[in-house]
């Protein structure tokens, strides 16, 4: 958005948040669906970047200690540059910019140069832990004040530093931030100024992320924790009496998954769903499509069938990728699903039959299991006098086909899209699952089992495999890879009731990282 009379673009000073993707606000969203160059945290979730234009340039800072990352007169003249070229720019960091985030020194550099600039703020991170440990900044007996603290000061700062005589008697929580390499300095200077070292403290590092840790300890074993357990950044670290006015666990910490990271492997478009439910349970999602759903190769027969639908009695649906494609088509080239007239239709389960009620379609049989063969033996008892029409993928079994026909039905078959093979994975998954750091990896259908063993080979035994049917399961053994859970009703649902099952079975450990092998699910 240029300002009036300007050629400049605009540059946005976006906070994204400590890390769940959903605490970003609904302005700073906006701001990256405008974008033509992001320039963003190394801490920022890639998952925000979902709403980016294909288009738009997206560069990671890295952290400033590591070598060739840009310093920060860099970055303020790439954003500058970019605006006078008439770019939108947003600048991504990681919580609030105003919170530690250097957007002085930002604003100043853009002022000076005449851009216009916008800053969006974003939860912070010390407001995030209060949250997402269960640790209440303020309390009515306890805390009546907050102060947000650095724990590294530039070097170069010609101000006043801090005063730890004042925060030793501040009568509220402290939140410092960028404090785990300096917790000697800072802890001991409180405690010289006066603050007891039995203060409580507790470290939230990674806060509302998918492995995210709340260590508690006191003000006199901080930075001993810190190195005992070898803490890294990023953290935040509260200090004060509201620390022991909680759970042991929060809310965030004790949901069933928690500490678990799964692979969803279903095709891109049809992933959201079952990744926003397993998050929601806490676990740590990454997708990798092991296969791709597209157009058909040639839409002539389906066409073809669309203009004779009155000489069929049955329309048979396998999934629901083959309803959207053939009612998607129908209404592109006929618009009225009255053109369906009196033909019944079929769905091998609930979550076809679903996807026909999204078009305001009701199936008029659902077999009770929900496969092939079920289907095919409850329509073969009027099969002798009807005629079929099968609507499928590009590949798949033949069994419905070959056990209508052979109970006397006429069987028509078309392809209404294409399955096809993911080639490569990602590299950061393909890594990951083979060091072992990926728990469960879910298999939603015999092709997406081919194409994980041809994608991942034996790394895929690193993971214990989820299955949603006895088809899928059967297609993993056949391959020689044995699943760990099957679902007992064959939808996503049953899916991810087989993996809170095995959870609970397992007694897992809400306070375990995705990559703890000890406490694994």
């Amino acid at each position: 958005m240029q300002q009036p009379g300007s050629n400049h673009g605009t540059v946005y000073l976006v906070g994204a948040g400590p890390g769940d993707p959903g605490l970003i606000t609904v302005r700073g969203i906006d701001c990256l669906r405008r974008a033509d160059l992001v320039l963003r945290d190394y801490l920022v979730n890639p998952a925000i970047l979902a709403v980016v234009s294909p288009s738009a340039e997206i560069v990671c800072l890295r952290q400033h200690r590591v070598a060739g990352a840009l310093r920060q007169e860099e970055i303020n003249s790439r954003m500058i540059e970019a605006a006078r070229r008439g770019k939108n720019v947003v600048r991504l960091k990681g919580g609030d910019p105003d919170v530690f985030g250097r957007s002085g020194d930002e604003i100043e550099a853009l002022v000076a140069a005449g851009i216009p600039y916008e800053t969006v703020p974003g939860i912070t991170a010390g407001l995030a832990a209060s949250a997402y440990a269960g640790i209440p900044l303020t309390h009515s007996s306890h805390a009546s004040a907050v102060a947000l603290v650095t724990g590294q000061e530039r070097h170069d700062k010609t101000g006043p530093g801090i005063d730890y005589g004042a925060l030793a008697g501040f009568p509220g929580t402290l939140v410092f931030y960028m404090g785990v390499t300096s917790s000697a300095q800072w802890s001991e200077a409180l405690v010289e100024a006066g603050k007891p070292s039995d203060t409580p403290v507790a470290i939230v590092r990674r806060c509302s992320w998918p492995d995210q840790q709340t260590i508690r300890c006191t003000l006199g074993t901080v930075a001993a924790e810190i190195a005992d357990r070898r803490i890294t950044p990023p953290a935040v670290i509260l200090v004060g009496n509201v620390v022991p006015n909680v759970a042991e666990m929060s809310w965030f910490e004790s949901r069933p998954l928690f500490g678990t990271r799964l692979l969803v492997t279903r095709p891109r478009e049809q992933a959201g769903e079952l990744r926003q439910r397993l998050a929601d349970l806490g676990a740590w999602v990454d997708v990798q499509p092991a296969i791709r759903i597209g157009d058909p190769p040639d839409w002539r027969p389906v066409d073809a069938a669309l203009r004779q639908l009155n000489s069929y009695d049955w329309l048979v649906f396998s999934s629901a990728n083959g309803v959207r494609f053939f009612l998607d088509r129908l209404l592109d080239r006929h618009g009225d699903l009255r053109r369906l007239g009196a033909v019944r239709l079929a769905a091998i389960g609930p979550g076809t039959a679903a996807a026909l009620g999204r078009y305001h379609l009701r199936a008029d049989l659902v077999p009770g299991r929900y496969r092939a063969e079920e289907l095919a033996r409850e329509l073969a008892e009027e099969a002798s006098s009807s005629r079929f029409l099968l609507l499928r993928a590009s590949r798949g079994r033949e069994v419905l086909a070959e056990q209508l026909a052979a109970a006397g039905g006429r069987v028509d078959q078309i392809v209404v899209y294409s399955s096809t093979d993911v080639e490569t994975p990602d590299p950061q998954i393909a890594e990951a699952l083979a060091a072992g750091r990926i728990d469960w990896v879910t298999v939603t259908s015999s092709a997406i089992a081919e194409s994980l063993v041809r994608l991942f080979g034996d790394d895929l035994r690193r993971a214990r495999l989820a299955s949603i049917s006895p088809v899928t399961s059967e297609a993993l053994r056949g391959l020689g890879y044995e699943p760990k859970v099957e679902a007992v009703v064959y939808t996503m649902d049953g899916l991810v009731d087989a993996l809170l099952n095995s959870a609970q079975a397992r007694g897992v450990s809400p306070t375990a990282g995705p990559s703890d092998k000890s406490t694994k699910v």
